[in-house]
């Protein structure tokens, strides 16, 4: 379900170039101001609840075609880094409290005992993901360009969000091949040292990443609700700035 949304906006450079036309995709759609998605945002709850989910679902976001301004090859690689961070905290999270329970309880997984390190972990995985993700994608700068104004300053805007976007992706590839040869270090030395828990290891892992896959559609049901309830209603604009916020946790 693609949605691009044709604006008239004789104001732009890149209107001229179009038609004067300025195509939205799900992006802008979904941060238009109020009275702007009154008048231009047509979709239906289900498409706009697509729209979030290939956004806030790590395994839509790298491996479907989408129309934003990402890479697709940073997406891809976000993923694998995810699960390498997933499967690095969760070892963390292997005590001796934890090595003793298992020892207790005869090698039994005890899931109830796991699920407040299972939260853990997937806090620790999000705040690191976020940060990962400012460093990587390119969306919000290269719609600088595209709402540029002014026919002036579209080539020095350009110039300067291309130096900004060289030094986010060398800080990217930077940060996260550090980060991999730490996981890759340290699952190792786990592992030598404590072979009889890496199927406890494994199981932990694989949880707490499909949670974070799995959590986005539920909670992605919740901002259409206040969203297609404010542009329906109408002067609702507290509604529907609710819905901005939600869709942006």
């Amino acid at each position: 379900m693609q949605s691009k949304l044709v604006i008239d906006n004789p104001n732009s450079k890149m209107n001229s170039l179009n038609n004067s036309k300025r195509y939205l995709n799900d992006y802008e759609m979904n941060r238009l101001k109020y009275k702007d998605a009154i008048r231009y945002d047509r979709r239906t709850y289900m498409q706009y609840y697509w729209s979030l989910l290939k956004m806030g679902n790590l395994f839509l976001f790298s491996f479907i075609p989408n129309n934003d301004y990402n890479s697709m090859v940073i997406k891809i690689c976000l993923f694998f880094f995810s699960f390498g961070l997933y499967y690095t905290v969760n070892a963390l999270f292997f005590t001796d409290s934890t090595m003793n329970k298992i020892y207790e309880d005869s090698g039994e997984y005890d899931f109830i005992y796991q699920i407040p390190k299972l939260l853990y972990s997937n806090l620790i995985c999000t705040v690191i993901n976020l940060i990962v993700r400012f460093l990587s994608l390119s969306e919000k700068d290269i719609l600088k360009i595209k709402t540029t104004r002014k026919n002036e300053d579209l080539e020095r805007k350009v110039e300067n969000i291309k130096n900004c976007l060289k030094i986010k992706f060398i800080l990217y590839y930077l940060v996260s091949f550090l980060f991999l040869f730490i996981f890759w270090f340290y699952i190792s030395c786990f592992c030598a040292v404590y072979k009889n828990t890496k199927i406890y290891l494994i199981k932990d892992t694989l949880i707490s990443f499909s949670l974070s896959l799995l959590y986005p559609l539920g909670y992605y049901l919740i901002p259409g609700l206040f969203r297609l309830l404010s542009l329906r209603k109408r002067n609702n604009e507290c509604i529907y700035k609710l819905s901005l916020l939600l869709q942006l946790l």
